[in-house]
């Protein structure tokens, strides 16, 4: 299989996070492909019960069960190492396959994507001029330390766990690349990693820099081997340096709530910029609602502009970053009323058309 990626410019075009407080998912991916259609993301709905975070991207990791309400490795015995056994099989099977059957033990199911297939349908029954397609999975990080293993220590410390873990990741974005790559357009994989926020604190202290960079630069691999388009997405503060230096295509952060702290990074950010990444400017805040409420698109602007002119004063192109750009919500929309999550919508792709028109 020939590597590498299909050609994708940002131009300050309008996508989203995911997640809407929706629990009907025709319904969600029809609000979503109102308002950015030329970058649509299948719709994540955490209020479902095997939509959330930890669970979405569980199906088909071996010695993973349900205990006291809580998902959570039981990594002992015999029929654990059975299960190990079958999943390299099929890992390594899968890896090598060239058709969406050879992934099967990777793929998602409409019981916990129920957007994922909604999109899919939608998009092969309506017209629309597509630039690229937007999929996600939950980052290894965050999986790893959202579940535990058999004494309650976090997955991401256990190697076999962390192991599986990044692997099943891996082949879960390589499932979605070949279930929308029919529709010929960038398939963008954003590994969701809020997490992060916690690295370099005193709960994940012995968890380094380069473990962390180890196990997306796997999955990122991986998205470039299947010409996918590798993002990540952190919605409060981290050392985005960690970031920045993998091969990720796209950073999708809070440019709201967090533009002073990603600054800092002149010297990462500038490097990122030079070799084609895109920044996902989420300059829609999603966090508050009393703040979402209080905004137009008007004051976004001057916020934007704002931050596109701290850093063209360290010497980044101005056109280079519009052509490098694309215009987000700060974060998920899943916790936000029905009105406020449209309206989050709303003022992303209103704000990316207005950029559009006097900039581009």
């Amino acid at each position: 299989m020939n590597s590498g990626k299909m050609k994708f410019s940002g131009n300050c075009l309008p996508t989203t996070i995911g997640s809407l407080p929706h629990v009907d998912a025709k319904e969600s991916t029809q609000l979503m492909l109102r308002y950015t259609p030329r970058i649509p993301a299948w719709v994540q709905m955490p209020k479902l019960s095997k939509e959330g975070m930890l669970v979405q991207f569980s199906e088909g990791i071996p010695g993973l069960v349900f205990k006291e309400g809580k998902l959570s490795f039981l990594n002992e015995g015999q029929e654990f190492e059975d299960a190990l056994l079958k999943f390299y099989e099929e890992y390594l099977f899968a890896l090598d396959g060239t058709s969406i059957k050879d992934l099967k033990r990777f793929a998602i199911s409409l019981e916990y994507a129920s957007g994922l297939y909604a999109l899919f349908d939608l998009l092969g029954s309506i017209p629309t001029s597509l630039d690229a397609i937007k999929c996600q999975i939950t980052g290894p990080f965050t999986l790893g330390t959202g579940l535990t293993d058999k004494t309650g220590r976090y997955a991401y410390y256990d190697p076999t766990l962390k192991d599986i873990i990044v692997k099943s990741l891996s082949l879960k974005a390589k499932w979605q690349i070949s279930k929308f790559k029919p529709f010929g357009v960038p398939v963008i994989v954003s590994i969701d990693e809020p997490s992060l926020v916690g690295y370099g604190s005193s709960a994940f202290i012995s968890v380094t820099k380069d473990d962390i960079q180890k196990s997306l630069e796997e999955i990122i691999g991986v998205i470039h081997l299947e010409e996918g388009i590798a993002a990540t997405h952190c919605c409060e503060n981290t050392d985005w340096a960690l970031l920045l230096e993998t091969g990720i295509d796209i950073i999708s952060f809070d440019a709201y709530g967090f533009f002073d702290n990603i600054i800092i990074y002149e010297n990462e950010l500038k490097k990122f910029i030079e070799r084609g990444g895109i920044i996902a400017w989420g300059i829609v805040p999603t966090h508050d609602t009393d703040v979402l409420s209080s905004e137009t698109v008007d004051s976004l602007m001057s916020r934007w502009l704002d931050n596109i002119q701290r850093l063209t004063a360290k010497g980044i192109d101005f056109n280079r970053l519009l052509r490098q750009s694309l215009i987000t919500p700060s974060c998920g929309a899943g916790s936000l009323s029905l009105e406020l999550a449209e309206k989050a919508l709303a003022l992303t792709k209103d704000l990316s058309e207005k950029i559009i028109r006097e900039y581009l």
